[in-house]
């Protein structure tokens, strides 16, 4: 919004003609004011998605002028000459309507010059230094807006709670949590809000001493480089994360990343919650980048024909990346990114019944999620967040799912709805710097269907608003899940464990180091690999002018699982002597049970190659 101010001694204008077919009706086509504050107003596109926040922005705007000047005489003059890009005429007329009752609630004698039309004034600037000051603001980009919203969220009124199994309710300050110490500090953590991050995680070392992850200085904050290591890591995630959801039912599409601010739909969602964004320009048209798949499956779903018979419809897709402006004291490692993969699926529900069993379906395929991955119920801690409405109808429901995960959950209360949903579940992540982190999260959201006009066809045949919406990522990002396993190693050295990563995901799984590399021991490591490799097993070679010990200890500082030095009696045909990851004492194995072995512990996750070269003597260092 651009606005141009002018204190006047007077101010006489008259409508002349009609220059747009929705003109505002005019009362008096000629009006005199003298000793007033006339504010010029050109609304602008990008005002579009959020004309409550360019309402109260310019009214501030015009509060803050008119204190200086020292007048409660406030002219709003429509004045389409000062922007190139203006907003369509309806949420201009909305926006100078809306600052109208705003600047009169605050005792303002306000006058509106009528919108849409040609008139003809004449006006008196009083010539003191602030007689003339132009402003231009989008509310869109304001940090102050963005400040407010992430205020508003941290002044929600909530009540905690711990509940246990049998559905009990206990205050924070009166629970006993012994035995359940992380649960203690994930609830100090939630109930406080704080979510900076003033000291690195573990994980940062780690990302980097094993080659996955590295920041990157040329990009935004909270965008980060992935080597082949770590980018094998995360391929090998997102199939299997979008393997579960399509064995669930998952039907995968792809949306684009960025939407349109002035759509309909979208604009009303993003002046509900407008924190956070990253926004671009283009063809002088703004922009948001998704910070999740529902915008462009709930505009496929608006568009789509479905029947009742479809309900439950499972729209999945795994985000290629989402965007979310975190603030900058949030960002450390990978935990907390502005540039994310997100495996997002969504359940039109045709009721509520139908709408709860799958959220039980849902439930369970998160927890199956995790624990495939790697991860036991100890690892994460379970927050359930809900409308004391919800839970008053839904009682048996919630209790059911603290049933299912089998320990004390903390749960959040509202006296009142504040966001799309009434239900919320998260299984979050706790780190070794009391930093909470979610991962699998469901929703049941009842505002959405509504809001972008999703409709099915019901058993009468007549069109129906799709009245539940569930949200779910079974597994959270897909980098936070990465995070999360890097920091449970600090959990594993404090019992006395060694750290490592689940076999399926390791980089290399059998390291093969030749006694002497420039003889037939490397043929044989050749040979040995090529058979591994066949049985889908990654296999590389150190085959480094160094000596065996210090090629072993680089296979321990890059956790890497099975480690087999090669010689005369392996080449000879023997059984393979092999250091297993963790494992005090060495043990002695054929090649075929070290492969039985290796196999049984990773049959049903995804494989893919070495991401690296065979021969360690090939490949560049990424991290020095």
């Amino acid at each position: 919004m651009k606005i141009l101010a002018i204190h006047a001694d007077y101010l006489n204008f008259e409508v002349k003609k009609q220059a747009i077919k929705d003109a505002e009706p005019v009362k008096d086509p000629k009006a005199s004011l003298k000793e007033c504050l006339v504010v010029f107003t050109a609304v602008e596109k990008a005002d579009e998605a959020n004309p409550g926040g360019a309402s109260q922005q310019l009214a501030s705007q015009v509060m803050d002028i008119a204190s200086q000047v020292k007048t409660k005489s406030v002219v709003l003059y429509p004045y389409a000459h000062l922007s190139s890009d203006l907003g369509n005429p309806k949420a201009a007329k909305e926006i100078l309507a809306k600052a109208d009752d705003a600047l009169k609630q605050e005792g303002f004698q306000v006058t509106r010059s009528p919108f849409g039309w040609y008139k003809s004034f004449e006006i008196s600037c009083k010539g003191h230094p602030l007689a003339e000051l132009s402003r231009e603001f989008t509310v869109q980009g304001e940090e102050g807006a963005e400040s407010a919203a992430l205020e508003a969220e941290k002044k929600l009124k909530s009540y905690w709670h711990i509940m246990t199994p049998d559905g009990t309710f206990h205050d924070l300050d009166t629970f006993d949590f012994k035995g359940y110490e992380n649960l203690k500090r994930f609830a100090v953590y939630e109930s406080d809000k704080d979510r900076s991050a003033p000291k690195e995680p573990h994980h940062v070392k780690l990302m980097r001493q094993l080659e996955l992850v590295d920041y990157e200085p040329a990009s935004d904050s909270g965008n980060f480089r992935f080597y082949p290591k770590g980018r094998l890591i995360k391929k090998l995630l997102e199939e299997y994360v979008t393997d579960k959801v399509v064995a669930y039912g998952g039907v995968e599409v792809e949306t684009p990343i960025m939407y349109d601010m002035a759509h309909p739909s979208l604009a009303k969602y993003l002046q509900k919650f407008p924190a956070r964004q990253y926004r671009i320009e283009s063809d002088k048209r703004k922009f948001f980048l998704r910070f999740a798949a529902c915008f462009g499956q709930f505009l496929a779903a608006h568009d789509a024909t479905i029947s009742y018979k479809h309900l439950p419809l499972r729209l999945y897709e795994m985000t290629r990346y989402s965007f979310r402006h975190e603030q900058r004291g949030e960002l450390t490692g990978i935990r907390r990114l502005r540039a994310f993969t997100m495996p997002d699926v969504h359940a039109l529900c045709a009721d509520v019944q139908q709408a709860l069993e799958e959220y039980k379906v849902r439930f369970g395929l998160s927890l199956g999620t995790l624990e495939g991955i790697g991860f036991s119920r100890d690892d994460f801690e379970m927050a359930l967040r809900v409308t004391k409405d919800f839970y008053r109808e839904h009682k048996d429901f919630v209790e059911y799912l603290v049933k299912t995960i089998g320990k004390p959950i903390l749960v959040e209360m509202w006296d009142e709805r504040k966001f799309y949903f009434v239900l919320k579940y998260e299984f979050n992540f706790v780190d070794a710097n009391n930093k909470a982190s979610a991962l699998s999260t469901d929703q049941v959201d009842v505002e959405n269907g509504e809001r972008y006009d999703m409709r099915f066809m019901n058993e009468k045949g007549q069109e129906e608003v799709v009245p539940y919406v569930l949200h779910c990522s079974p597994s959270g990002a897909i980098e936070r899940v990465m995070y999360a396993l890097l920091e449970r190693t600090y959990f594993q050295e404090q019992r006395g464990e060694t750290p490592s990563l689940p076999l399926w995901l390791a980089p290399t799984q059998v390291r093969l180091v030749p006694v002497n590399a420039q003889h037939e021991h490397l043929d044989y490591c050749e040979k040995l690999a090529d058979r591994l490799h066949a049985a889908n097993i990654r296999v590389d070679i150190a085959d480094e002018q160094e000596t065996i010990g210090k090629r072993v200890r680089q296979a321990e500082r890059e956790w890497v699982p099975y480690v087999l030095v090669i010689g005369d009696r392996e080449v000879g045909g023997g059984d393979v002597t092999v250091r297993v990851r963790g494992q005090k004492d060495q043990v002695k194995l054929s090649v075929e049970d070290l492969i039985k072995e290796v196999n049984g512990k990773t049959e049903g996750m995804p494989w893919k190659p070495l991401p690296l070269p065979r021969l360690l003597s090939q490949r560049p260092v990424f991290v020095g």
